[in-house]
């Protein structure tokens, strides 16, 4: 699949959102420039998705399990269409990031809504990120030590 610049950014962005949470999300928005008006298209619609698995990670396909899954589109004024799915059932997480998906494809207003959403967002995910693999790495056993106690 190629990748252009454009879709890599708005990748990195839907999974910034994806990963907050409405209060988070709404926390940023306050310093943030006003977002212009939008119409729902569809949802906010809470469903279920089935998850797919493989056995090894590369044997055969099998049906890992069902998760809930909450999706959202919006449409802004000027016609910019912005879509969001995100795990749960958090239906005004799924408005916010579609909003802010269909803002952010405005190059005008992305500079601003990055500097005062995503990127504190993204900067407070990876602190979190890290301080989960701190608190694993302390509590790590290296076994091959162990057996040369004996």
């Amino acid at each position: 699949m190629n990748s252009t610049p454009e879709i890599a950014a708005r990748q990195r962005w839907m999974a910034v959102l994806a990963r907050a949470s409405a209060a988070a999300i709404e926390a940023r928005l306050a310093d943030a420039p006003a977002l212009p008006a939008h119409a729902r298209l569809r949802g906010p619609e809470t469903g279920l998705a089935m998850l797919r698995g493989r056995a090894g990670g590369d044997g055969s396909p099998f049906n890992l399990g069902e998760m809930t899954v909450t999706r959202c589109a919006v449409r802004l004024e000027g016609g910019l269409v912005g879509h969001a799915y995100i795990a749960g059932r958090d239906q005004k997480q799924a408005e916010l990031a579609a909003l802010l998906d269909a803002a952010l494809q405005d190059e005008a207003r992305r500079p601003a809504l990055m500097r005062a959403v995503i990127e504190p967002l993204a900067a407070e995910q990876a602190e979190a990120a890290e301080t989960a693999r701190r608190k694993a790495a302390a509590t790590r056993v290296n076994f091959l030590t162990m057996a040369t106690m004996r």
